[in-house]
């Protein structure tokens, strides 16, 4: 059948107006956030429809290099400003000046809230901590922990689940924050005894808070919202910051070669105003606003933490460049130490915790030295803080990973990285059960 010119030439225009009535957002943000701001701005602009495409930040990020300009989505929305600094240095972000609240502060703490050459605006406020299960903490006797620190104890062994870094923005500004806060070194040793009592390494990050809403974990290391949204639906959990914590802006941003800027700018803004942080008190949303609570015209629910309270003790002042830097490298060894030898790496801690205990208040410098030897193979990082402040080393794992030399020597470099691990945790259960043969 011959279609006439005229119909022809009507179908693209109506399919133009369709497609310029349509923001496409990749965002790593659960379902019940979206829809709230869905519903909210399509009533506010019944001409422009919101489509979500929900990404893991690594996944999103990918996605945007591999779309052709012209054919990508409009906005991006996520947690971790990392993710923000790679799009930046790949020119896939562009400024959308008319977006900008001005009544938003310069700081948090002592971060920036937006981007200083503006292609990003902080959209909301979010701080990193412990979830626990108070019914589950309770009937199994545990203490409730604090601090990160008070993971790595023998009591919490099989009680805490962390997804993985490299699957989960928020989970890798928890990590970041952990080795910015304590250092290379302590900070690895910290977070490979965390791993050793985890139960398990989710792959998306709204697993640990489903787990622990549903009693199935005590304990997991989670954003502050996870937390505040379960404790509002009625769960019996609590939620605490831990002093080495830092509070960092969730942003959004205007990708560059979108489909629709104007319409994309317009939701930006939207986000930005004070009906759209406003929003973020939603109990299913349970975020925090980066328009200050006094003077702002916000109405704060009663009890609702005050992110620019916690910002000013937190001890951590989170460096992104830094995190974007090794971004790579570290979700790469947590996964090789930690993700894939979890098995192994709970072996060898169940081995040390028992050998700990019966070598406890008694003098047996043997055993001690055998014991001090397990801990070391099991709890030291296999890259040190030597190996990191070598900047070839470092833009090793920055390179473009569709070279085939890059791809090789990174692919070999974490394969050794994984048989290390699994060799020193042999090794360090062996010790351990050796130490402990020797308690009298």
């Amino acid at each position: 059948m011959r279609i006439h010119p005229l119909a022809a030439a009507l179908a693209l225009t109506l399919s133009g107006l369709a497609q310029a009535g349509t923001v496409t957002i990749v965002t790593s943000f659960p379902k019940e956030l979206t829809d709230t701001y869905r519903k909210a701005f399509e009533a506010r602009h019944p001409g422009i429809k919101l489509e979500v495409l929900n990404k893991n930040t690594k996944a999103g990020i990918s996605y945007l290099r591999e779309t052709p300009a012209g054919q990508r989505p409009d906005v991006f929305w996520v947690s971790d400003p990392s993710a923000f600094e790679v799009l930046g240095r790949d020119k896939l972000l562009q400024k959308a000046p008319d977006a900008r609240n001005p009544k938003v502060p310069a700081k948090v703490g002592n971060y920036p809230i937006n981007d200083p050459d503006g292609l990003y605006y902080g959209q909301a406020l979010s701080g990193y901590g412990i979830m626990t299960n108070t019914r589950y903490m309770q009937a199994n006797k545990l203490p409730a922990p604090k601090e990160w620190a008070d993971l790595t104890k023998a009591v919490y062994f099989g009680h805490v689940a962390i997804s993985s870094p490299s699957r989960s923005g928020t989970t890798h500004l928890t990590v970041e924050t952990i080795l910015q806060g304590e250092g290379w070194d302590k900070g690895w040793r910290q977070l490979l005894q965390i791993g050793s009592n985890c139960a398990a390494v989710t792959d998306r990050s709204f697993s640990v808070p489903d787990g622990v809403n549903n009693g199935q974990y005590g304990i997991g290391m989670v954003i502050d919202f996870f937390g505040l949204a379960s404790r509002s639906s009625g769960f019996p959990v609590d939620f605490v910051y831990p002093s080495v914590t830092a509070v960092v802006p969730a942003n959004i941003g205007l990708i560059t070669g979108a489909k629709n800027p104007d319409e994309a700018t317009r939701f930006i803004a939207y986000t930005l105003s004070l009906e759209g942080q406003q929003l973020l008190f939603d109990p299913k949303v349970s975020r925090m606003p980066v328009l200050p609570y006094a003077d702002s015209g916000l109405k704060v629910p009663a009890g609702y933490p005050d992110i620019f309270e916690i910002a000013r003790s937190a001890k951590v002042q989170f460096n992104a460049e830094v995190s974007e830097e090794r971004y790579a490298l570290v979700t790469g060894m947590f996964d090789q130490m930690i993700t894939f030898r979890l098995k192994e790496l709970q072996a060898a801690s169940r081995a040390i915790y028992d050998a700990e205990r019966k070598l406890a208040g008694k003098l047996n410098a043997q055993g001690n030295d055998l014991l001090k030897q397990a801990r070391d193979l099991a709890y030291t990082p296999l890259v040190s803080e030597a190996d990191i402040k070598d900047p070839k080393f470092l833009a090793l794992f920055r390179a473009n990973k569709q070279d085939v030399a890059v791809a090789k020597q990174l692919t070999g470099m974490e394969e050794a990285w994984n048989s290390k691990a699994k060799a020193n945790y042999a090794q360090a259960e062996g010790l351990a059960r050796q130490a402990a043969a020797l308690a009298r």
